[in-house]
């Protein structure tokens, strides 16, 4: 803020353009910020607690290999083997749709098998399907 003398008026002027400025600058600051961050009661929680299944079951992934056997590709969950689309769908109607399922490509294998394995699981409705690349 500047005081400002006016000629032989010996009386201070206050020139407030630059508080009003300020004022408006933080009350739409107040304004806009107000509702940007989500309110962490309407959160669903991912965990869930149930009573009576087995916590160790819930906590291990679903995950389907696809990897190429003797040349050819070759699907598989847990310790099956599935050599078509038609015998992984029939595997994989018996998992849980709500625990997602992963899909690991190891290397040789062509995109068109990877892409079928993950069309699959997105077919049957799994919640989640996600590409894991093999190291």
């Amino acid at each position: 803020m500047r005081f400002r003398r006016k000629g032989d008026d010996r009386k201070p002027e206050l020139n407030l353009a630059s508080m009003i400025d300020a004022t408006f600058l933080l009350l739409a600051f107040f304004i806009f910020t107000q509702g940007a961050g989500s309110n962490e009661s309407k959160l669903s929680p991912n965990l869930r607690v149930q009573q009576g299944t087995d916590a160790k079951d819930d906590l291990e992934p679903q995950v389907l290999e696809v990897l190429r056997v003797d040349g050819a590709v070759m699907y598989r969950l847990g310790s099956a083997d599935y050599p078509d689309r038609r015998a992984l769908t029939e595997a994989l109607k018996g998992l849980s749709l709500e625990r997602g399922l992963f899909v690991r490509v190891y290397a040789g294998v062509d995109v068109g098998s990877a892409a079928t394995a993950i069309q699959v699981g997105r077919d049957l409705g799994f919640e989640a399907v996600t590409y894991v690349p093999a190291k």
